[in-house]
């Protein structure tokens, strides 16, 4: 217990120093957040901006869909209290495991069926309430980028796009003058790694939604007991696939984030930063343990532990890897336990 405290102590002190590589590389990190703006500031000296807001979780607090006008207040205060910082605001994220009380949706196999963006273009009103009240928010700002959530084919963004400029158009006839955001589009569906090309023609910025990747990668519900110890984001494949992404979202010249559990874990942060993620969000106590690895470590030490990894051929062969390498670095204090 004292030395758990005593590595907390160390980590807070250092909440405050630039997340940057021995040998000088930036690694910016960013937060995922979802309700209070409360705790924004106290973390904008902490972080590059919110790399996930998701705006479901006001939806699941209510007892209906919030107003237009509701939801311009609730962005507004988020989008001020961080400027100027960017805020990356994820369009409205339900179905799998996020149901609304007000707006049920019973499925046999909830994760492979009806949510994220195929809810919203099935329901426009509801998405263009959300663009509207995101546009107004914003304004003033400047600081609101906008994410479509699970996204599997062109169409759906296409459609998105379409929404969104036509809530631009809206606004401006009712005297209300907006800026288009960046646009970008969730990388959580195996397909959209072989639609990079086509997407880079569309939208701005690619974040990977790491936790639903993984699950549809190895075809796992992470949720069900008996088979939750194969998630592994250790898994071979997972690791080709987001070296995949990172290599091609560089020779897209696109920014690409990652903003999932695995850029919490100091482990998997440093692979991330040398496969070349450009920023990594996570949850904010995941925030001083992944900033103490990236400072105690040097960018050609990271993508040499990319090669050595990719290299080997199971999730505990690499799990032991990182775990053999992190200690020769002194940096085993810094691992979290595996579940």
């Amino acid at each position: 217990i004292a030395e758990e405290q005593a590595l907390l102590e160390l980590l807070e002190h250092e909440q405050y120093l630039p997340s940057e590589t021995i040998d000088g590389h930036a690694m910016p990190l960013m937060v995922n957040t979802g309700l209070a703006v409360d705790t924004a500031v106290a973390l904008k000296k902490r972080i590059s901006g919110v790399g996930l807001y998701r705006t479901e979780v006001p939806f699941m607090i209510a007892e209906q869909f919030p107003s237009e006008q509701e939801q311009t207040r609730l962005y507004r205060d988020q989008l001020e209290s961080f400027a100027p910082l960017p805020v990356v605001m994820r369009t409205l994220d339900i179905g799998g495991d996020k149901d609304l009380p007000y707006f049920p949706i019973e499925e046999a196999n909830p994760f492979l069926g009806w949510r994220g963006i195929r809810v919203t273009l099935d329901h426009p009103e509801v998405l263009m309430v959300q663009l509207r009240a995101m546009l107004r928010a914003s304004v003033g700002c400047n600081n609101m980028q906008l994410l479509l959530p699970m996204v599997t084919n062109l169409d759906e963004v296409d459609d998105a796009l379409r929404l969104l400029e036509r809530a631009i158009r809206e606004l401006d006839e009712e005297g209300i003058v907006t800026q288009r955001p960046k646009v970008g589009v969730m990388v959580e569906v195996p397909a959209t790694l072989y639609q990079l090309d086509a997407l880079a023609e569309r939208v701005d910025f690619f974040s990977v939604g790491s936790n639903d990747l993984i699950q549809y990668l190895l075809a796992v519900d992470r949720n069900n007991p008996r088979v939750a110890s194969l998630y592994d984001g250790y898994h071979p494949a997972v690791l080709a696939a987001m070296a995949h992404l990172a290599r091609e979202a560089q020779r897209l010249e696109k920014p690409i984030s990652v903003c999932g559990e695995l850029a919490g874990d100091p482990a998997s942060a440093l692979l991330l930063m040398g496969m070349g993620f450009d920023t990594l969000s996570m949850n904010a106590p995941s925030l001083p343990r992944v900033r103490a690895a990236i400072r105690r470590v040097s960018l050609s030490a990271a993508r040499e532990l990319v090669q050595e990894a990719m290299a080997l051929h199971t999730p505990s062969a690499v799990r032991d890897y990182l775990v053999t390498r992190l200690g020769e670095w002194q940096l085993a204090h810094l691992l979290l336990p595996r579940d």
